[in-house]
């Protein structure tokens, strides 16, 4: 793109943006809800029942496949990208070369780096126990520690050591976007970064980000202010030195999301941390604002870092994630199932920004005023917005019971999943700006909801830890068994699992199989496999069967990606597979894989092999055929018997080899196979 053109788009998204926030006169309203019924969603044709609802992508038939698929390739790509270009420190947002795929960072819009370092905390805190991969605390940790050593606010300025919400774009150090007005802060990022702290020293262990948390609610309880209908009780944004609404063009006094603060007190409250006496009586305050104004009035605005606030553009972020809240925490509001769904109906009605019907799922954008909104096309982006809303219909059935909510999140759901990966037919407003919000961490993070609220959604062939309220601290799975430790002693834990259970150990005393869950002990679905476990005198629990598989490790060919068209020659990784001269090459996301793939050099090669450098045990590989007609795929080992599968045209199947005994050369004979694109090759140590 030339300079011409690209200062062409930056002008046309900022004139946008700025219409947006300011309303354009004589504008006609738009429809509340239109049917929106198009054969593909970001560029991925649709999967339809018997009935033309739509079915999940890439496997229609296979949920947890797809729906664990969307989070697992955000994770790909992200963890790809720490050990590359670290691409989210420093910008909000990326677009990819659409032939190679390398990501190329977006120069020049406000980094939103307060609330994506919450969000982050908050995908990792689902993501770790269910993959029990270590490397996401790393990530997690290193992404936190850069804005505690260079985005916190100066000692002695009224809000002190708090994170800054916002970046200039590209830049290395945090002070807001100057946009706004250079120093400021917004109080409920506070709160929700210092929630976000709070989990990860629950997660961890490590003090420095309790610390962190307790200069976040400090300053929060410092500050507070009873507020009324014009003021809450915290302003959206403010000067840090003083707290000043004055000299900046996007200071403002009013923000709906008092909800995040409120989370932050809660839990420190609960852990008896800082000064729990002005907690409470600020935690109470603001829960009173709350209910006289925003629950009865619906001005549900002040939450994104990068528009001018006003009391006529609403969102619908707030309000779902208090939903959200209420149903996770209902002894906090008596009124929680009255007000979570009246929450959800507000949001699926509201005439402030449209509403889709895309075969089925109901499909949400993030604001608007009732003129103006944003963001695009139903069908183009933004999968973070309608997920948070399946999130919260999706708890909302696992709460009530009310089947109809669980049938409008798996519709919505599937929605999302068509989002996962590098598709290079969605994008952001505007332009096609990626952004690592909403698909890299906000939008993960709500799908994971799903198997927390709906186990018998999550793969069934395999054993994931699925949710609690409580951190997990420590996991590991074996085949038939899942231990783990949780931060808090008593807690009530969600998995599914590839085994019979037949010894469930609390701090290492057996507890008992039981009908419900009054009292510690645990339930096990035979049908589902889904298991729940109520332990109350220790946070270390031990699960063991005798029927599991043992899980796999994956190689995915983004670990760090090579460049596309890239000859495989000799080992990669290094010290696992020798691939030989060059049969295979790293391939771009393809078909329905949307990360990067493993292909043969000649696609119309009839045979290919590789070496494992040490012997190991194939496990399987995702294979996806972009043929015209069916593919066979014959594996062959001096150690094992020979297997074969058929692939239909434009099928993605999950191969399952189970060879039982190590091999040092895999062999693969291919018929019909130059449309085959291989992806997560999985392999088990001997």
């Amino acid at each position: 793109m030339n300079r011409a053109t690209e200062l062409a788009r930056i002008l046309t998204a900022l004139f946008l943006s700025a219409a947006f926030l300011a309303g354009v006169a004589g504008q006609q309203s738009f429809p509340v809800t239109s049917t929106v019924n198009e054969s593909s969603i970001a560029g991925r044709p649709v999967a339809l029942d018997g009935q033309g609802k739509l079915l999940p992508w890439p496997m229609p038939n296979d949920t947890g496949y797809s729906y664990s698929g969307y989070f697992l390739s955000q994770w790909t790509i992200l963890w790809d990208q720490y050990n590359r270009q670290r691409l989210p420190y420093y910008f909000c947002c990326f677009d990819f070369d659409r032939a190679t795929f390398e990501l190329m960072p977006e120069w020049h819009w406000v980094n939103s780096t307060g609330y994506l370092r919450a969000m982050m905390q908050g995908f990792v805190e689902r993501l770790y126990p269910y993959t029990g991969d270590a490397r996401t605390l790393e990530f997690l940790e290193n992404f936190v520690d850069y804005e505690l050593e260079n985005g916190l606010t100066p000692e002695g300025w009224v809000w002190s050591q708090v994170p800054y919400p916002s970046a200039n774009p590209g830049s290395r150090r945090y002070t807001g976007w100057s946009e706004h007005g250079e120093d400021f802060i917004e109080p409920h990022v506070v709160g929700e970064d210092g929630y976000a702290y709070l989990r990860l020293y629950e997660m961890t262990g490590n003090t420095k980000y309790l610390r962190a948390a307790i200069r976040c609610a400090e300053a929060l309880a410092k500050n507070f202010k009873p507020g009324d209908e014009l003021h809450s009780p915290w302003p959206y944004r403010c000067f840090a030195r003083d707290g000043s609404l004055n000299g900046g063009k996007g200071m403002f006094p009013y923000s709906a999301n008092v909800v995040e603060p409120i989370m932050l007190f809660d839990e420190l409250i609960r852990l008896n941390q800082g000064d729990t006496a002005s907690y409470k009586k600020v935690r109470e305050g603001a829960w009173a604002w709350l209910m006289k104004y925003p629950m009865q009035n619906n001005l549900w605005v002040g939450y994104f870092e990068d528009v001018q606030a006003s009391m006529g553009n609403l969102n619908q972020v707030i309000p779902l994630e208090f939903a959200r809240y209420v149903l996770l925490h209902p002894e906090k509001d008596a009124e929680w199932r009255e007000h979570s769904r009246k929450l959800i109906e507000w949001v699926k009605t509201t005439p402030k920004w449209p509403k889709y019907i895309v075969h089925g799922a109901t499909v949400t954008t993030e604001q608007g005023n009732g003129k103006e909104f944003c963001c695009n096309l139903p069908n183009q982006c933004c999968d973070s917005h309608s997920a948070r809303l399946a999130a919260v219909e999706a708890l909302y059935y696992a709460k009530t019971g009310d089947v109809a909510y669980k049938e409008a999140a798996y519709r919505t759901y599937n929605w999302v999943t068509y989002f996962q990966g590098l598709s290079a037919a969605a994008h952001a407003p505007f332009s096609n700006q990626w952004w690592f919000t909403d698909q890299f961490a906000d939008g993960p993070r709500r799908m994971m909801d799903a198997f927390w609220a709906v186990p018998e959604w999550a793969p069934a062939d395999e054993s994931h830890f699925l949710g609690s309220l409580s951190a997990v601290t420590k996991i590991a799975y074996g085949a038939g068994s899942v231990t783990y430790s949780t931060f808090d002693a008593e807690s009530t834990d969600v998995l599914r699992v590839d085994f019979v259970p037949d010894f469930v150990a609390v701090g290492g005393r057996s507890i008992t199989r039981r009908k419900d869950l009054d009292q510690e002990g645990y339930t096990f679905d035979e049908r589902t496999h889904v298991l729940a476990i109520k332990h109350t005198s220790s946070g270390v629990v031990d699960v063991q069967g005798n029927t599991g598989r043992l899980p796999p490790s994956y190689i995915t060919f983004d670990d760090p990606h090579l460049p596309a068209g890239t000859p495989l020659v000799g080992q990669y990784p290094s010290g696992l597979i020798d691939w030989g001269k060059g049969e295979w090459q790293i391939g771009t996301p393809y078909g329905k894989f949307g990360t990067f793939t493993l292909a043969l050099s000649d696609p119309k090669a009839p045979r290919a092999e590789f070496d494992f450098f040490t012997p190991h045990i194939l496990a399987g590989v995702d294979v996806y055929n972009d043929g015209e007609g069916d593919a066979t795929v014959t594996f062959r080992s001096p150690e094992n018997r020979e297997v074969s599968f058929t692939i239909r045209p434009k099928e993605l199947r999950r191969l399952r080899i189970d060879w039982r005994d190590a091999s040092s050369r895999v062999s693969i004979d291919l018929r019909n196979g130059q449309g085959l694109r291989f992806d997560n090759l999985a392999y088990l140590h001997p």
